[in-house]
């Protein structure tokens, strides 16, 4: 079946739910996408899997996407391995309350893709049953591949040092252009403001010290031969030197 194909035989499978479909990619990447209401996410899936022209037999992958104030797009990919063809069903929910319904009593192998993206996204998979921590220690906070998430390493890692005249290696010079999402120093954390990062000593949090400057010794006046300074002697040669 092309895509084409596909994307309508899983619409007139959900009628009378409403569900459009798209082509994504080209070629012999080509898969039919099709969009479902929440509502009907199991069902979509139960369809896609036990309709025998369709016979998506083999659960490939499930994630979701960041749409910010319109909610999260969560994304399955199912694919036949009679038939090799694939389906992309998607459904969006609401960022209030970004609540699904699990599929695992489908497909047992989504649990593990489940865990993740409720891990990773904050989204919640009823009737699963074990949405515990897969990826990320227990006392971690917050869903990392949320759009408003900081990613903390991006504003704690040390400039990198002088890449062009005049950038000196305690931070002087041209300063690194923050990513976008990060605060500026000072607004977030405790880790103290590395040096270069963004000046030294900037921000109430107070910042990594310069290096001290090196002390060098006075240029000789013109015709005055220079002084070189004494060497110290060593313990034995001092010792013998004074019997």
């Amino acid at each position: 079946m092309t895509p084409e194909e596909v994307g309508r035989r899983i619409v007139a499978l959900l009628a009378p739910v409403e569900a459009t479909t798209t082509v994504s990619g080209g070629q012999g990447h080509a898969r039919a996408t099709v969009d479902v209401p929440v509502a009907s996410w199991r069902d979509a899936v139960r369809a896609a899997r036990d309709d025998a022209e369709l016979a998506c037999d083999f659960f490939d992958w499930l994630s979701a996407v960041d749409e910010l104030a319109d909610g999260f797009d969560v994304v399955a990919h199912l694919w036949s391995v009679r038939l090799r063809h694939g389906l992309l069903l998607r459904t969006r929910v609401p960022r209030e309350t970004p609540v699904v319904a699990s599929v695992v009593d489908v497909f047992p192998g989504a649990a593990w893709h489940e865990r993740e993206t409720h891990e990773m996204f904050g989204i919640g998979f009823e009737g699963h049953g074990e949405l515990r921590p897969l990826l990320l220690p227990p006392e971690f906070e917050g869903h990392p591949l949320r759009k408003e998430f900081v990613l903390a390493s991006r504003a704690a890692k040390p400039w990198p040092g002088a890449k062009e005249p005049g950038e000196s290696e305690a931070g002087g010079g041209r300063r690194p252009i923050r990513p976008p999402g990060v605060p500026a120093p000072g607004e977030w954390g405790t880790t103290p403001t590395p040096a270069g990062a963004a000046g030294v000593g900037e921000g109430p949090r107070g910042g990594t010290p310069a290096r001290p400057a090196r002390e060098r010794p006075a240029r000789p006046a013109p015709g005055e031969r220079p002084t070189r300074p004494a060497r110290p002697r060593p313990a034995a040669d001092a010792e013998e030197g004074e019997g």
